[in-house]
C-alpha cells in the first residue's frame, strides 16, 4: 500500500527528484527506506530542522541519510517566531508553532516535491504518553464526558487552570462547549483507545495539521507525497486491532511500522525517545518569547477590542518563575495578536520580521 502511493505519486510527476522530512522517528525513517526501494533513480534530498537551544536530534537523521545515500540539508532555526508573520498571514490562522513553515520553505529550494511521515501517530498509535495515562483515567464503564474529560487531561500542555479567566466579555468561553466537540469520539461502542485514535485523528490530523500544511503547500508551490495518508492505508489502519499499534506493558506504539523497520534492519538506527521537529519552549519563552510578548501584549488589541482579560495576563505574565503551560498560553496570545493586526487592523504586514 505504501509502496504503491509513494510509486503512483512520484511516477505520475514529471520530477525527478524529491526531498524528505527527515526527522529520525519511525515514520520518516520507514517512508525513505520504502521510497528508495520503490523510486530507486529518483535523487532524494532529506530535510532537517535544529531550532536554537533545543534537542537536536538532526545528527541521528544525518547517520540515517548516510546509510541510504541521500544528501541531506539542516535547516537551523535561531529565532523560532522571526517569521511568525509570514507564516501566520499563509495559513491565515493564529497559530505558533508552526515548525513544517520552515521544512516546505526549504524543500521549495531543493524541488517541487516533498515526502513525509504524516499520519503516522495518529495511524499507527504514535501518541504513547497520552494512551497510558488516558487508561488510568477511566474504565470500561465511564461515561462518554467523563472519557472526554480525560482525554482532555492528556493535554495539560493545551489547556490551563483558569483557561476560562484567559477570555474577557466578548466570548463567553464554556468548557461544555469543548466538552460538546469531543463527545461523538467517545460516545460510541469501540474500546477507549480505538476512540482516543479517533478524536486524534479527527482532531490533530484532519482539523489542524492537514489544513495548516496544505496552506504551506499552496504558497510555496510544493507537493506534498503522504503514503501514510493514502485512502488505503487510512482505511487500512483505522480497522486495525489495538494490539498491532500499542503495548501497553511496555508503552510502545506504531508496533507493525516497528515491525517493518526491523526486517529492514533499520530499528537500530532509531532514537529510543525521539521529539522530532520541537522547539524547547521554555528555552525560546526566556531567549525571545517573553520580550515579544511583553512587547505586543502590553498594548495588545486583542485586549483593546475585550477579547482577551487584561487582567489574566498581568497575573500570569513572568519571565523566569512561569509554569510551561502559561508560556504555551501566551505564544499562542501572541500569534492571536499577530493575526488580529495582519487580518483585522491590518496594522501589520506579513513581512514583519520578530525580533
Amino acid at each position: 500500500m505504501i509502496c504503491s502511493n509513494i510509486h503512483k505519486t512520484i511516477r505520475n510527476s514529471t520530477n525527478t527528484k524529491t526531498s524528505i522530512a527527515l526527522s529520525s522517528g519511525v515514520d520518516s525513517t520507514l517512508v525513505l527506506a520504502l521510497l528508495k526501494k520503490t523510486c530507486s533513480d529518483v535523487k532524494i534530498n532529506a530535510i532537517s530542522i535544529r531550532f536554537e537551544d533545543s534537542v537536536d536530534e538532526s545528527r541521528y537523521a544525518a547517520k540515517i541519510a548516510s546509510k541510504f545515500d541521500i544528501d541531506h540539508n539542516i535547516v537551523y532555526v535561531e529565532n523560532y517566531l522571526k517569521e511568525l508573520p509570514h507564516a501566520i498571514s499563509i495559513i491565515k490562522h493564529p497559530f505558533w508553532d508552526l515548525h513544517w513553515y520552515h521544512v516546505v520553505k526549504k524543500a521549495k529550494t531543493l524541488g517541487k516535491l516533498l515526502v513525509s511521515g504524516d499520519g503516522g501517530d495518529e495511524l499507527f498509535g504514535g501518541y504513547t504518553f497520552r494512551y497510558k495515562k488516558f487508561l488510568s483515567l477511566t474504565a470500561k464503564n465511564s461515561s462518554p464526558i467523563d472519557k472526554v474529560k480525560a482525554y482532555l487531561q492528556c493535554h495539560e500542555r493545551d489547556w490551563v487552570e483558569d483557561q476560562a479567566d484567559i477570555f474577557g466579555k466578548k466570548l463567553g468561553f464554556n468548557w461544555n462547549h469543548i466538552y460538546k466537540q469531543f463527545l461523538p469520539y467517545f460516545d460510541n461502542p469501540l474500546h477507549r483507545l480505538s476512540q482516543v485514535f479517533l478524536a486524534d485523528f479527527n482532531g490533530k490530523l484532519l482539523y489542524n495539521w492537514i489544513p495548516l500544511n496544505t496552506s504551506f503547500y499552496d504558497y510555496f508551490k510544493v507537493k506534498p507525497i503522504t503514503p501514510l495518508l493514502s485512502k488505503e492505508t487510512i482505511q487500512y489502519t483505522t480497522h486495525l486491532p489495538i494490539n498491532l499499534k500499542y503495548n501497553l506493558k511496555t508503552d510502545t506504539g506504531k508496533l507493525l511500522l516497528r515491525e517493518i523497520l526491523h526486517e529492514y534492519s533499520l530499528d537500530k538506527l532509531l532514537i529510543k525517545k525521539k521529539q522530532g521537529f520541537s522547539i524547547d519552549t521554555m528555552n525560546l519563552w526566556k531567549s525571545y518569547g517573553y520580550d515579544l510578548c511583553d512587547y505586543y501584549l502590553s498594548d495588545a488589541r486583542i485586549v483593546q477590542s475585550k477579547w482577551i482579560n487584561k487582567d489574566w495576563i498581568e497575573k500570569h505574565f513572568d519571565k523566569n518563575n512561569i509554569d510551561i503551560r502559561y508560556v504555551n498560553k501566551f505564544l499562542g496570545l501572541l500569534a492571536l495578536e499577530i493575526w488580529y493586526r495582519i487580518f483585522i487592523t491590518k496594522e501589520m504586514k506579513p513581512t514583519t520580521v520578530l525580533s
